[in-house]
């Protein structure tokens, strides 16, 4: 059964790059948004398994938009992907409960094998 997959990034074109990689796979892109308030809505409306949050988006940054969503349901999974690969942005994802970090850019290796970490029996 395939993994459902909400896509948050501000980028149009990382959210086409992530769909792309996850085309032939088992994880389905269910939606795609550009804020975390965006996120927080559609992540009641989907039901997604995963979310990939982007960082730096207009209005509220995927940080807190991770942090609320997790808040509201600890047994979410989000992994952060972003440009800011910092010590302390990476620690703080980690804090707030984040499932892994993915660095832009990436390719579909990195993606797999951050996904592969957090749903070990699922196949790419």
């Amino acid at each position: 059964m395939s993994k459902k997959i909400l896509v948050v990034d501000d980028s149009r074109i990382a959210q086409l790059q992530l769909q792309k990689i996850l085309a032939d796979s088992d994880y389905e892109v269910v939606g795609c948004c550009q804020s975390g308030e965006e996120a927080l809505e559609l992540y009641d409306k989907l039901s997604p398994d995963l979310v990939t949050m982007d960082i730096l988006m207009p209005g509220m940054d995927g940080l807190e938009a991770a942090r609320l969503l997790l808040q509201k349901d600890p047994k979410a999974h989000v992994l952060m992907v972003s440009s800011l690969a910092y010590d302390d942005t990476i620690d703080e994802a980690a804090r707030i409960g984040a499932a892994g970090f993915v660095y832009k850019p990436f390719d579909g290796e990195q993606l797999f094998a951050a996904l592969s970490k957090i749903f070990p029996a699922v196949s790419a």
